[in-house]
């Protein structure tokens, strides 16, 4: 009990330094709808969708898979934009821009409210692992996925609640970036296989992700070695969960990729190799089939002369 005093303690302490521009924005007054989605998130993937699923076949969601796809390549873009267009006219800077939390400035807004929208997205990007369960796709629910998804809206709650600008506009612009061409290779790909010849980027997905954490990572070790008039708690949370994101990403692509490729080329020097010793063995059946056809006619086998 003293323990959950302390805590709310805490809260109504760290409360007094959030941004107060944001402070009725929808979701932000307090932790607990989004600790309640992610709860519930949790039960839908691990209980009530499996056993809803269990004596059903995968449902067949149509025309809404690339349309859910799309419409969030749609809003990440609109995120990039705000991001790009709001802390270039507010003369951002990509070394050190402290936030400024009491000022009301159409372009800082403009931040702002890109941060918050990448908030939600994280809320809504939720559904890619619902749809999974209702889809029986289990595979593409690895760890990863749902370390990732999980952890993303409580992460970028404290964002869009403390730090709705500032040095957060870079790493929301890199990571909907990203997710900008993530999503269009999922829109496309939900067409079925007819669109698989012209999805050969995969791999260069992970990449693209493999590299906006290394961004990510230079980008907040920068800030912090100028000392910039940021908080700092953040920057270092950033910078482990950055790490973490590329051990867990990396570990994929050599797995799918790497490791993939070179069973595929062990496969081909196996069929070779078996092809050559078939080969080899057919031509000493050959030779010992005409040694003996040749023996039962009478004619013994020339030797060669030494000389």
């Amino acid at each position: 009990m003293d323990l959950i005093n302390r805590g709310y303690e805490f809260y109504n302490w760290a409360e007094t330094f959030s941004d107060p521009r944001v402070v009725d924005w929808p979701l932000l007054a307090s932790p607990w709808p989004t600790v309640a989605i992610v709860l519930f998130y949790f039960l839908f993937i691990l209980v009530i969708g499996p056993r809803f699923m269990a004596n059903r076949a995968p449902i067949d969601f149509g025309t809404f898979l690339p349309a859910y796809n799309f419409a969030l390549v749609a809003l990440n873009y609109y995120i990039v934009k705000e991001a790009l267009v709001g802390s270039y006219r507010a003369g951002y800077s990509y070394v050190c821009t402290p936030l400024r939390m009491h000022s009301y400035d159409p372009n800082d807004m403009m931040v702002a409210n890109a941060v918050w929208w990448y908030y939600f997205s994280k809320i809504i990007e939720l559904f890619d692992t619902v749809l999974f369960v209702l889809r029986k796709r289990e595979r593409q629910i690895s760890f990863l996925h749902v370390y990732h998804h999980s952890t993303m809206p409580l992460i970028w709650w404290i964002g869009a609640k403390w730090m709705p600008g500032g040095q957060a506009f870079v790493c929301v612009m890199l990571n909907s970036g990203v997710h900008v061409v993530m999503y269009s290779y999922y829109g496309l790909a939900a067409f079925g296989p007819k669109m698989q010849k012209y999805l050969w980027w995969k791999k260069y997905i992970t990449m693209l992700q493999l590299v906006q954490f290394c961004l990510a990572i230079y980008h907040t070790s920068q800030s912090l070695y100028v000392s910039c008039r940021s908080p700092g708690w953040m920057h270092w949370s950033l910078i482990f969960y950055a790490f973490s994101m590329i051990i867990l990403f990396g570990n994929f692509y050599v797995q799918a990729y790497l490791k993939k490729s070179k069973k595929k080329s062990d496969k081909v020097d196996n069929f070779t190799s078996g092809c050559e010793d078939k080969m080899l063995r057919n031509a000493m059946k050959r030779d010992e089939m005409s040694l003996r056809m040749r023996t039962r006619n009478g004619t013994k086998p020339s030797k060669s002369k030494s000389s």
